[in-house]
């Protein structure tokens, strides 16, 4: 039998830092090359780099209209769209900025919800270096903080203080 290989989807790196001093194009511009999505299936216990979520286009969110109020999706699966950054130190690359937003799907009914303003804000904000991730139910904390470590030991290792306390199960 032969087996199917997992494709194996890495965090975006920094490629180059337009602010480094040639005063070119796009100084000043905010970058996508070092944010990353990775959505969370909370019944499941899966976390994945979803590249399609950065235009709303993961499997997830494919074929579903979604709504901006939680009541009118009762029976929503959960889950959390998470935006991770990476930025480069001296020691090497860390989760920098690390954001997560709430999101429920019914895929019967093809409708979910999310707050498509606090989607894009987390986003920028996690572009912006901010930790926002104190939110989250206790097993998603676990599930994100797993992912995190399997995913590159040494860039948990890196990451603020703040990242690790904030996802701590409460």
């Amino acid at each position: 039998m032969e087996e199917k290989k997992k494709k194996k989807i890495g965090f975006n790196i920094i490629k180059n830092d337009s602010t480094d001093g040639h005063g070119g194009f796009g100084v000043g511009a905010l970058s996508l090359n070092n944010v990353s999505p990775v959505i969370i299936d909370v019944e499941a216990s899966e976390a994945a780099i979803e590249v399609g979520a950065l235009h709303a286009r993961s499997p997830v969110e494919r074929g579903i209209k979604f709504l901006p109020n939680k009541e009118e999706v009762p029976n929503g699966k959960p889950y959390w769209l998470i935006w991770v950054t990476i930025d480069r130190k001296e020691e090497g690359p860390y989760y920098a900025g690390v954001t997560a937003c709430e999101m429920t799907v019914d895929r019967e009914i093809r409708r979910g919800y999310k707050s498509l303003p606090e989607h894009v804000n987390r986003m920028d904000k996690s572009i912006k270096r901010h930790i926002i991730v104190d939110h989250m139910d206790s097993k998603s904390k676990k599930i994100l903080e797993d992912f995190l470590k399997n995913h590159d030991a040494g860039m948990w290792e890196r990451s603020l203080q703040q990242l690790k306390d904030d996802l701590q199960a409460n």
